[in-house]
């Protein structure tokens, strides 16, 4: 059975103007992404990773090209309507948690909702779900003060899925997290692409590169190579394994 395609870039630009010069950060970037599939972004500072996360996440516009996601372009869109995107498409998991502070973990998994006119009733029943699946249900009146990073991480995920996104785009989830917490949290990552998830890993760190299933790398604005993982690691190879509930 074919694969369903999610994202599709066609030649995408991006150019920035710092002074007098312009920054030629992404140069024809094709590639496509497809259902359930997790892969791993890498490159090095300035190959052009961070950009083109922003231009998938819909966070940045490409300066020329063609970008579909589930066959809408929205290289073109204006500010409004990609926040409408973001909303509905994509699930953000960030390296800083980006959580409120004086929300409880439940308020915060809700947030997503909130925007997207959903009632309260649906927004508690889907949000409690949701912690569920990450291992929090006795976390979720817990502010974030009050949880360990590995916890304010799996709220974060859990608000990322809560409004069925098609991408989940994670950048740098374990980059401020101790090694056996980043291992519990991309055995979490794991459970959702088993799921039938789609998931888009940004990261510079190659142990954590290898729990992907595909890996593009980004060298001067392009793509420098992209192919299947041929030795995925899983948590459960790991000594120090996460047992989901």
């Amino acid at each position: 059975m074919e694969k369903e395609e999610i994202i599709r870039l066609v030649d995408i630009t991006r150019t920035y103007k710092v002074g007098t010069e312009l920054v030629r950060a992404l140069r024809a970037i094709s590639l496509s992404i497809y259902s359930n599939e997790f892969v791993a972004l890498m490159g090095p500072s300035g190959s052009g990773k961070s950009t083109l996360m922003n231009i998938i996440g819909c966070l940045d516009t490409p300066t020329s090209g063609e970008y579909l996601l589930n066959n809408q372009d929205v290289s073109k869109l204006n500010d409004n309507e990609l926040a409408r995107i973001r909303n509905k498409e994509i699930g953000f998991v960030f390296q800083t948690f980006n959580l409120l502070p004086r929300s409880t973990a439940l308020d915060n998994v809700m947030l997503p909702q909130v925007y997207a006119g959903i009632s309260k009733a649906q927004r508690l029943e889907r949000a409690n779900e949701v912690i569920s699946s990450v291992g929090l249900t006795d976390r979720a009146s817990h502010k974030p003060n009050e949880l360990s990073g590995g916890q304010r991480q799996r709220v974060a995920i859990a608000r990322a899925l809560v409004n069925k996104p098609s991408i989940i785009l994670a950048d740098e989830p374990t980059g401020n997290l101790d090694s056996i917490t980043s291992i519990e949290i991309m055995g979490v990552l794991e459970e959702i692409h088993k799921l039938g998830n789609t998931i888009i890993l940004v990261t510079h760190e190659e142990d954590i590169a290898k729990h992907a299933h595909r890996i593009i790398r980004l060298m001067d604005g392009k793509v420098s190579d992209d192919y299947p993982n041929p030795n995925i690691v899983t948590v459960s190879s790991k000594e120090n394994a996460l047992t989901m509930e």
